[in-house]
C-alpha cells in the first residue's frame, strides 16, 4: 500500500481544543482534572498550550454525571472576543471597583439563571432575588455569559458618565449602587441613591442556591487574550478578581473556578498578595510528563482505525508498537544519538521546561504534511519490515521547522505588542549577544542597547522569550 494513501486515513484532530470536535475521544485523564472534579482544586494554572481550554471543555460535558449536585456555569465567551476585554474601554478603575464589577457579575450570572429556570414558581427569597437585581439594573432575560457581563459594562458606563450633575456617582469597592432620578427645586441635596452590599446580596442568592440544593461553579477562562496590550487595566482588574475569589469562601453554594496562565498569575501577585496562601492551597499547575504525552498521541493515532490497520497493527497491539509503526527508531542515526520520542520530547520542550501537548501534536501534524508532499513528488511503498516508518525522519526534521517558524509567529510576536519590532531585528542572528554586539545589531550605544532589551523583558515578554532561548530548539525560527 502506498504510504499517502495511509497518511491520507490519518486524523490527529486539532491541537487548540476550541476547534477539536473529538477532543472527548482521546482527552486523558489527567491527576489534574481528577483533582479539579474532586472539588480539590479552583484555580488551574498552566502555560500556552498545555491544556487549560481542554480541562473546562471536557468538565463542562461531562460534570453532570460526575458532579450530580453542582451546576457549572461558563462565566466566559469560549469563542469570539474575549467578554472581559471590555474592562479595557476607558479609563483603568481602582481595584476595590474592579472587585464591586466581579461581584455584581457573580450575581447577575447565577441570579439570572436560578431565577430563569425557576420561572413562575418563585419562593419567597426567589421574589426578594428577583426584586433585587431589578432594583440594581441587573436583571436580564439572557443568562449568557457575554449578554450579562455587557449590562453590566454598560452600567458601570452610566456611573462613571453621567448625563446629569445631580445623577453624579461611581462605583464604590462596598456594593452597588442603585440610581433614582433626582429632581432639586430648592438647595442643593444629596441625591437621592441606595447601595446594594455585596455581602447581603450574595448572601441572599445563597440561601437561594440552598433552597434548590444546588451548588454552582463559575469557570472563568481567556483572561489573558482579554487584557492582551492593557497592562493598566490587566493587574488591577485581575488582582481584584482573586480579592473577589477569597471573599466568595463565606458562602458554601458558590465557587469560582479560575483558568490562569501562569505567567500571567505571576504577574497579579507581583508585589505581595495578602492571604495568597489561601489560594496556592486550592491551586494546581497543570504539567505533562512524557507518560502522559505519549498516551496522548497514541490515543490520537488510534482514533484511526483504518490507518492502524493499514500499518499491520492488531487492536491488541500496544502503544510502543503502535508508534515504533509510524515513526522511524531515530531521526539522526547513530549509537549516541535519541530515540525518536526522546528526539520529540527535546524539541517540543521550550526554553522554561514546559513541554506543551499543541507543540507535539502540531508537530507530528506538520511532519505528516512534510510527508505526504514528498509523497506527492514520488509516491513510495509502506514496507512494513522497514525501520523507516510512514513518516520519515526527514520530515520529522521539517515539520520542525516548520512548528519553529509557527510558534515565533503566533506567539512570541503575537504577544510581544510594542517590542516586536525589536524582537524581530534578532531573526537569523546570534543566540548569544553582549553589549557591544546588540548596539551593533541596534545602531546605538551599548549602554542604550542594554537599556532597550531590559525595557522590553516585561514578565510576559520574559516568559515567552524563554521559550525561544537558547535552550530551546524552538529557536531555529528565530
Amino acid at each position: 500500500m502506498l504510504i499517502k494513501d495511509i497518511l491520507h486515513d490519518l486524523d490527529l484532530g486539532s491541537s487548540v481544543a476550541e476547534h477539536d470536535d473529538a477532543l472527548e475521544t482521546y482527552f486523558v485523564e489527567t491527576e489534574t482534572f481528577r483533582g479539579l472534579v474532586a472539588g480539590r482544586y479552583d484555580s488551574v494554572a498552566g502555560d500556552k498550550g498545555t491544556g487549560k481550554t481542554a480541562l473546562y471543555r471536557i468538565l463542562r460535558r461531562r460534570y453532570a454525571g460526575l458532579l450530580p449536585d453542582i451546576e457549572v456555569l461558563a462565566g466566559f465567551n469560549p469563542v469570539g472576543v474575549p467578554v472581559f476585554q471590555r474592562l479595557t474601554e476607558g479609563e483603568p478603575l481602582e481595584e476595590g471597583q474592579y472587585i464591586t464589577i466581579w461581584k455584581a457579575y457573580v450575581l447577575s450570572l447565577v441570579g439570572n439563571w436560578i431565577l430563569q429556570i425557576n420561572e413562575g414558581a418563585f419562593s419567597g427569597k426567589m421574589k426578594e432575588l428577583d426584586n433585587l437585581l431589578t432594583r440594581a439594573g441587573l436583571r436580564s432575560p439572557d443568562d449568557s455569559a457575554n449578554t450579562v457581563f455587557s449590562q453590566i459594562v454598560n452600567l458601570v458606563r452610566r456611573f462613571t458618565h453621567p448625563k446629569s450633575a445631580e445623577l453624579a456617582i461611581t462605583i464604590t469597592p462596598t456594593g452597588w449602587p442603585v440610581l433614582v432620578p433626582h429632581v432639586e427645586f430648592g438647595e442643593l441635596g444629596e441625591p437621592d441613591d441606595t447601595l446594594i452590599r455585596h455581602d447581603e446580596a450574595l448572601r441572599l442568592l445563597n440561601e437561594v442556591l440552598d433552597e434548590v440544593g444546588y451548588k454552582v461553579w463559575i469557570v472563568l477562562d481567556r483572561l489573558d487574550e482579554a487584557f492582551q496590550g492593557f497592562p493598566q487595566a490587566e493587574v488591577p482588574a485581575l488582582r481584584a478578581l482573586l480579592r473577589t475569589y477569597l471573599d466568595l469562601a463565606e458562602f458554601d453554594r458558590i465557587t469560582l473556578k479560575l483558568f490562569v496562565r501562569k505567567d500571567l498569575f505571576r504577574r497579579i501577585i507581583a508585589g505581595g498578595f495578602v492571604n495568597l496562601t489561601h489560594i496556592n492551597d486550592r491551586k494546581v499547575e497543570i504539567v505533562w510528563d512524557e507518560e502522559d504525552l505519549f498516551d496522548l498521541l497514541c490515543r490520537r493515532l488510534r482514533e484511526n482505525p483504518q490507518f492502524v490497520g493499514a500499518l499491520g497493527i492488531s487492536s491488541a497491539a500496544d502503544n510502543q508498537q503502535l508508534f515504533d509503526a509510524v515513526f522511524p527508531s531515530q531521526v539522526d542515526l547513530g549509537s549516541r544519538r535519541p530515540t525518536t520520542w526522546n528526539w520529540m520530547l527535546a524539541r517540543v520542550r521550550d526554553g522554561n521546561g514546559i513541554m506543551p501537548p499543541r507543540n507535539l501534536i502540531d508537530l507530528v501534524k506538520k511532519a505528516q504534511e512534510a510527508q505526504m508532499r514528498k509523497e506527492e513528488r514520488g509516491a513510495t511503498e509502506f514496507d512494513p519490515a522497514s525501520d523507516s516508518g510512514v513518516i520519515q525522519s526527514d520530515a520529522i526534521k521539517r515539520g520542525l521547522a516548520a512548528l519553529s517558524k509557527e510558534r515565533v509567529e503566533d506567539t512570541l510576536l503575537a504577544e510581544a505588542g510594542e517590542w516586536a519590532p525589536l524582537i524581530e531585528q534578532f531573526r537569523d542572528g546570534r543566540a548569544e549577544h553582549n553589549d557591544d554586539s546588540l548596539a551593533k545589531m541596534l545602531g546605538t550605544t551599548p549602554n542604550d542597547a542594554r537599556a532597550a532589551v531590559k525595557r522590553s523583558l516585561s514578565s510576559r515578554l520574559r516568559h515567552l522569550v524563554g521559550e525561544f532561548s537558547e535552550q530551546s530548539p524552538l529557536r531555529s525560527a528565530c
